[in-house]
């Protein structure tokens, strides 16, 4: 077999990579991801003790669990303590969001 096509294939695995870690970045890690809304409804929501927190910081972590329309995708976010006591499981609205990063919720009524 010619070298060239060994060439064209190492050339391929490193474009297929490359396009890979910028895809895991910007849409998994959140790393320069546009910001985004949907339409969601909170499926449920979590207060996590936080052992390792610091003086003066929450000693929990606050969580929500959201799905796009009724089969869609389910994911969670991380929220503060205002919008974890004002969002309950059957709530519907608009979610901003920026990667894994919430950042509003706009209830719908």
């Amino acid at each position: 077999m010619p070298i060239s096509l060994y060439i064209a294939l190492a050339l391929l695995a490193l474009l297929a990579g490359w396009v890979f870690s910028n895809f895991f970045r910007r849409h998994m890690q959140g790393e320069n991801a546009p910001e985004q809304t949907v339409d969601v409804t909170i499926l449920d929501k979590q207060a996590i003790a936080n052992d390792e927190s610091e003086p003066g910081h929450d000693e929990q972590e606050y969580w929500i669990y959201v799905q796009k329309g009724k089969i869609g995708p389910k994911r969670e976010f991380q929220v503060g303590i205002h919008y974890f006591q004002a969002l309950n499981p059957g709530d519907k609205g608009t979610l901003t969001y920026q990667g894994d990063k919430f950042l509003h919720f706009a209830m719908k009524r």
